[in-house]
């Protein structure tokens, strides 16, 4: 990989920063203008790129504009420079991704300075990116296997008990192993719908994602009880639900709404114990709604709501954790779908509040 590509249709200046760079010891090459650069760039993936402005071809602004398009680019260092250090054009240019601009005639010092300085701050993303896909994968290594195991080996070990003993089961101990599986089925189900939900989610979060349209609006109050208290008889917690409820119409189809209710009471239940609250109510605002969700568990940290993502579970080392951490990413990522805003407050050891703010049609 070539460390710095200069663009640059001045000979002079092109010649006088490859001396500089050569001397310093890094690995460039150089283009005459701006649709050369673009071709080298893509063939050579520098490490930063140098570019004029004012070039025949292809500017520099048309350059940034077309490197930034292709992924592989997004967080490429790019110094322009310029003849013209005018703050509109700095401004557009930053506008565009640049990270720095230097004006000419460039000195060798204020050169070398603002490469340094770029390449070590990308070196820093690099390292933090690196750090990021290792906790990454090491949660997926530990959630996976765990969460398709452990249902999938519930229903196998039961069957077998079904199977070696069938000739002495009682019919009540039929019916009650065949809850036991039907139970750890819906487990292993919803993990899978939840993979395939998220991953759908990523690719529209990828392209122009463009919502369905709602030919009826929802009626919140009746999807938010009727959710609430299926999650909640799951979890054998109906006794610590409260609901205290306003009604309102949004323009979220139902099956979705329900969807991002059941993950985050869902997650509400499994990190509180039982016996202490989960409160849920809903205030109509203007022409807004909120809908607050609140437990009283071991919360989250400033830095864990940061992060908060897919296949992220938390201290999972720590705690014994049902589910692969796609939960409250899912709800986020279905909310701002549709126009609401996903928030959390949460204290450690005391409460997590999950908030969300919808239109009212």
């Amino acid at each position: 990989m070539v460390d710095i590509l200069v663009i640059e249709d001045e000979d002079d200046i092109r010649d006088s920063i490859l001396d500089i760079l050569e001397a310093e010891k890094f690995e460039a090459i150089a283009a005459p203008n701006g649709k050369i650069g673009v071709d080298l760039a893509r063939k050579h993936k520098p490490n930063l790129i140098i570019s004029d402005v004012s070039m025949p071809e292809l500017d520099g602004f048309n350059v940034i504009s077309a490197l930034r398009q292709d992924p592989s680019f997004a967080f490429t260092p790019f110094i322009f420079l310029t003849a013209i250090a005018d703050r509109s054009s700095l401004r557009h240019a930053m506008n565009l991704g640049a990270d720095d601009y230097l004006s000419k005639p460039v000195t060798r010092k204020a050169l070398l300075e603002a490469i340094n300085a770029r390449l070590n701050k990308q070196d820093v993303i690099n390292r933090l990116s690196r750090a990021k896909l290792d906790e990454l994968r090491n949660n997926i290594s530990l959630a996976i296997p765990h969460e398709l195991l452990t249902p999938l080996s519930g229903i196998l070990g039961l069957a077998g008990i079904l199977i070696d003993d069938y000739a002495t089961i009682s019919p009540d101990e039929v019916l009650s192993i065949a809850k036991d599986i039907t139970a750890s089925g819906e487990r292993l189900n919803r993990l899978i719908q939840n993979f395939i939900t998220y991953a759908g989610l990523e690719i529209a979060n990828a392209g122009n994602f463009e919502p369905e349209l709602v030919e009826r609006p929802t009626q919140v109050t009746d999807i938010i009880t009727q959710c609430a208290t299926n999650t909640a008889k799951l979890a054998n917690r109906e006794a610590d639900l409260n609901l205290d409820l306003e009604d309102a119409c949004v323009a979220i189809p139902e099956i979705k709404l329900y969807k991002i209710l059941e993950e985050i009471v869902d997650n509400a239940l499994k990190y509180s114990n039982v016996g202490t609250p989960v409160n849920i109510s809903s205030q109509k605002v203007e022409n807004l709604l909120t809908i607050n969700i609140c437990d009283r568990g071991r919360g989250m940290t400033a830095a864990q709501i940061a992060d908060l993502g897919g296949y992220m579970q938390f201290e999972r080392k720590l705690y014994e954790q049902q589910g692969a951490g796609l939960g409250l990413v899912i709800a986020k990522r279905m909310t701002e779908m549709y126009g609401g805003k996903f928030e959390i407050e949460s204290e450690v050891n005391l409460q997590t509040t999950v908030r969300l703010t919808i239109g009212i049609v």
